[in-house]
């Protein structure tokens, strides 16, 4: 049936049985994402195979590294500035409902990656099989960019596994594995890679009837009275974690799916139009852009190798206890030093756990931990690729450990500190060979936090800092490059935050209601419960650092507290009580009024910085500042970032709004130089 057609991005094949396999490879790319171009093509396949039908239809990827990624976003991005979104929707929804009213079995035979689109295009098949490699990862993450499913997602996978699971897996955009994915009914079955092309074969010829729980399931939870009865939970449930006015993406996927019938074509409407409404606001637009922002993050090292197998981490608490365990999850061998075992056995305890929550499976948690091997006395020294020192913040212990490990160090073998503020231009003068020395700041807590800044210094080889960069890929981590002044990038930022809700405090302010009012404005965690997060001696040791070059002062009381041995959530108590690992938040009087000020008190010092870094050059252009900043820090990121928050507010109002407050409460408010530039107004 397709004798003479040649396609650009499928290739179609028909075995004995007269089963067509639909093998995805688009051209030019080494992933699969679903552009114009490509589903055209599938929508012709289609059309002739409804003609003429086969035994069964499998569509599988060429690709090695996954199966499709999802709508491309560049594209997408295209379509929202010529107003062509809904008309975009509407054409993939009419493909996949092709797809879907074939005569015959459809599979979607799943391996790797598996996201948005690709979900969409599986969820149009009548069964999917998914392999079990730990690569496979299935999810609809169309919220992260401020909409949600619209080529029929959100219309197909709530009938298919239910509207609790289905709405649990839009709603947080989160990765299911093929086992989870299989548990809910979103998957019909499991294989290995090698089998997965027999396995949808298997289920053409015999197809497989999902038990009777989760249709039931599927049934009972989308009827008209279930949905009155659960959108209105739903909605509570998400204005706990997100305010509507800053994310209204989740809001509008709980009313669509509340609103949506029994017919899939009235409920595709309804899809494609509240996505094509949501797709226009600027909550969107910003978290595409971060979406871009990440992908350059990633692509920073180019092609470039890191050469590195052996790490080897100096210093066992809980920063460089984390950074060795987490070199270990991603496959590299590590020696883990400090002074005595008792040091270093807490970090393999906490490694441990991070290996079982993970890996999942036994034997590969017992791979991993025999990749991180304790060594007190360094013997890994000489066989390090990478040493990474990560003892506590203080110049004349960093240089006197540097003088030790360099020369035992190997030819090429790269040295990095994790310091978080310290000068690089001061500690690289003990080194011998300044090129092969930088930093590599990590962020706490390492497994959560995805950036580390990578540090500069006038003397840094190039290829040094690509081999950082290639190594930051590997651990998939993003990197930032930053220039290694005082407090760096994200630390020099943060900081005039945290010194102005602590001192906020001091005046009587409640530590919820600073809080409150930060996240009012969109940032993930308040700033007295980040202090405490951090930990109040390391904001105290920080800020101790960076005050004379920022021209801040400690304010009163966080001194008191660390001498107090009141360090925050590590030790239980700080400026909240911590219980399970939550903060104990008192209650506040109901009469108490929040200063008018308190969010621009909080707020701008932040953005005042950011411009300042951006005029100082401690990154390379705007972008790189703003991502640094949502990645490192959380900054709201459906603001787009500092920068992109000043351009769209208005550098003169926003610098206006800094004047009014230095007259009022000091000079720690004035302008910081960078606000008259052009770069804060294209």
């Amino acid at each position: 049936m397709f004798e003479g057609l040649r396609f650009q991005h499928w290739q179609t094949a028909s075995d004995a049985d007269g089963i067509v396999v639909l093998t995805l490879d688009r051209a030019g790319s080494s992933v699969n994402a679903l552009s114009r171009a490509v589903l055209d093509e599938l929508s012709e396949i289609v059309e002739r195979l409804a003609i003429e039908p086969p035994r069964g239809v499998i569509v599988r990827s060429a690709k090695a590294n996954g199966f499709i990624v999802g709508a491309d976003i560049k594209e997408f991005e295209g379509f929202g500035k010529n107003g062509t979104v809904q008309d975009a929707l509407e054409n993939g929804q009419r493909v996949f409902l092709r797809l879907g009213r074939l005569p015959c079995p459809t599979v979607a035979a799943i391996h790797g990656v598996c996201m948005g689109g690709g979900t969409e295009l599986a969820l149009a098949c009548r069964q999917r099989v998914a392999s079990r490699d730990p690569s496979t990862r299935i999810a609809l993450p169309e919220v992260k960019l401020g909409i949600f499913p619209g080529w029929g997602g959100s219309a197909r996978l709530p009938r298919l596994v239910g509207a609790p699971a289905a709405l649990e897996l839009m709603l947080t955009g989160r990765t299911a594995s093929a086992e989870n994915a299989k548990a809910i009914g979103l998957v019909d079955t499991l294989t290995s890679p090698e089998l997965l092309v027999e396995a949808a074969k298997e289920l053409v010829r015999h197809p497989r009837s999902r038990p009777f729980k989760q249709r039931a399931t599927a049934w009972a939870t989308n009827t008209w009275l279930a949905r009155q009865i659960l959108a209105p939970i739903l909605v509570k449930q998400t204005a706990a974690k997100v305010r509507k006015e800053h994310y209204p993406a989740p809001f509008a996927l709980i009313e669509t799916w509340r609103r949506g019938g029994s017919s899939l074509v009235q409920r595709l409407k309804l899809e494609a139009r509240a996505v094509a409404k949501l797709a226009a606001t600027p909550t969107a637009h910003n978290l595409i852009r971060v979406f871009f922002l990440q992908e350059r993050l990633k692509g920073l090292a180019g092609g470039a190798e890191h050469g590195i197998k052996h790490v080897h981490v100096v210093g066992a608490g809980v920063m460089g206890g984390d950074i060795a365990a987490w070199c270990a999850l991603r496959g590299f061998d590590v020696t883990l030093q400090d002074r005595e075992m008792k040091y270093v056995q807490p970090a393999l305890d906490r490694a441990k756990d991070l290996f079982t929550k993970k890996l999942k499976t036994a034997e590969r948690v017992a791979l991993a931990l025999a990749r991180l091997k304790a060594d007190v006395e360094g013997s890994g020294i000489p066989d390090a690729d990478l040493a990474i020192e990560a003892i506590y913040e203080n110049a004349e212990a960093k240089e006197a450990l540097y003088r030790a490990t360099e020369p035992k160090m190997k030819p090429g073998a790269l040295l990095a500190t994790n310091t978080s503020s310290i000068p690089l231009a001061e500690l690289r003068t003990t080194v011998q060979q300044p090129g092969r020395f930088l930093g590599l700041h990590y962020f706490n807590p390492v497994a959560l936090m995805p950036l580390v800044e990578i540090v500069r210094h006038d003397q840094l080889d190039a290829a040094a800092e690509k081999r950082a960069l290639a190594f930051c890929k590997a651990l998939d981590k993003l990197p930032v490059p930053v220039a290694g002044t005082p407090g760096f990038l994200v630390n020099r930022i943060l900081m005039p935050y945290m010194l102005e809700a602590a001192r906020a405090y001091s005046e009587g302010v409640p530590g919820p209601v600073i809080d409150r009012a930060a996240k009012k404005f969109g940032m993930p965690m308040g700033p007295i419960e980040l202090i405490d997060t951090v930990g109040l001696d390391v904001a105290a040791s920080v800020g101790a650092e960076l005050g004379p070059f920022l021209g801040l002062d400690i304010p009163p009381g966080l001194d008191e507290l660390v001498k107090g041995g009141k360090r925050g959530k590590k030790d239980g108590e700080g400026f909240y009580i911590w219980k399970d690992g939550k903060p104990q938040k008192p209650e506040v009087d109901p009469s108490y009024v929040a200063p008018d000020d308190l969010e621009d008190r909080l707020v701008l010092p932040l953005l005042n910085e950011a411009v300042a870094c951006l005029h100082d050059r401690v990154v390379d252009d705007a972008d790189l500042l703003d991502a640094g900043v949502i990645f490192g820090t959380g900054f709201a990121p459906f603001r787009g970032g500092p920068i992109k928050h000043v351009r769209d507010t208005g550098a003169d109002a926003l610098k206006a709004r800094l004047e009014a407050l230095a007259s009022k409460y000091g000079a720690r408010f004035s302008p910081r130089p960078g606000w008259d530039s052009p770069a804060l107004r294209s």
